[in-house]
């Protein structure tokens, strides 16, 4: 089973994917989870690459942004979670592909058909449609008094820095992509515990 946990910086996605690894691990099942940005990936390669996108702004542009999400999207899928799907084990991935449609084309400007295609060139259908998605949401209001809650450690990431505007326009979008591929979306508004039972629902777990 592939399980995706979408939406927006500060949605707690990551928080709600390890609440989801401790629920099924504790139903005897074996789970994979990563982050498709690679921030926490072992591999040095991988690690490199999340620096370069999340560390700081180094004049990349877009389509370079694009291309890097994508070496480190492919390798994941490629090394974890293809073994682990073809032993029908469970894979957690916090994000996907829609994350670079939606902050480097919808609101960056690239080419929307360009991200399509080259993430269609590269990773295979079986990636397109996994068993159960979500995008988690949050009102620009809450999303801002949960990073000023969370305090400086989220400043040092170059998309969670940028201003409300910004902000705002990458949450209409996941709104816009939920309902243009009809993808559920969930308040992740209230505690992690309140969320996870939410999500518990959803996924009919």
């Amino acid at each position: 089973m592939h399980i995706v946990i979408e939406g927006q910086d500060g949605t707690g996605k990551d928080t709600q994917a390890q609440l989801l690894v401790e629920y099924l691990k504790s139903q005897g099942k074996n789970v994979y989870c990563y982050p498709e940005s690679g921030t926490n990936s072992t591999n040095p390669f991988l690690a490199k690459i999340a620096e370069l996108n999340y560390g700081s702004d180094q004049g990349i542009d877009n389509r370079t942004h694009s291309l890097l999400y994508l070496i480190n999207r492919y390798e994941q899928w490629r090394t974890i979670a293809e073994p682990a799907l073809k032993n029908n084990d469970i894979v957690i991935t916090t994000r996907n592909w829609l994350s670079t449609l939606i902050y480097m084309g919808y609101v960056g400007g690239m080419s929307k058909s360009a991200i399509i295609k080259s993430h269609k060139a590269i990773l295979p259908e079986r990636y397109f449609h996994p068993d159960k998605i979500v995008i988690l949401t949050l009102t620009e209001e809450e999303r801002a008094a949960r990073r000023a809650a969370q305090g400086e450690r989220t400043t040092k990431e170059i998309w969670k820095s940028k201003p409300s505007e910004f902000q705002q326009k990458i949450n209409q979008s996941y709104l816009d992509v939920a309902k243009k591929y009809n993808i559920p979306t969930l308040s992740a508004a209230g505690t992690p515990e309140e969320v996870f039972e939410r999500l518990k629902k959803l996924f009919e777990l």
